[in-house]
């Protein structure tokens, strides 16, 4: 039996995704829990302190990294 496809043409303009629903940020501050957290780690001290220094490192992006 035949299973129906979606049509193989490119994407449409009406089915991109704007810009501004890509990005993780939400205006907020981003924590050394945030970081954890979105690389999956367990929150405890040590990972913390990694966290603290990749955001003294590399600001507030560091979260954006992590994320898909």
């Amino acid at each position: 039996m035949p299973t129906s496809e979606p049509e193989a043409s490119g994407p449409s303009e009406e089915r991109v995704t704007p810009d501004a629903l890509l990005h993780a940020r939400t205006g907020t501050d981003v924590s050394p829990e945030d970081i954890v957290l979105a690389s999956g780690k367990d929150l405890n001290p040590r990972n913390l302190e990694w966290a603290r220094r990749k955001l003294d490192a590399e600001g507030p992006s560091a979260l954006e990294k992590l994320l898909p």
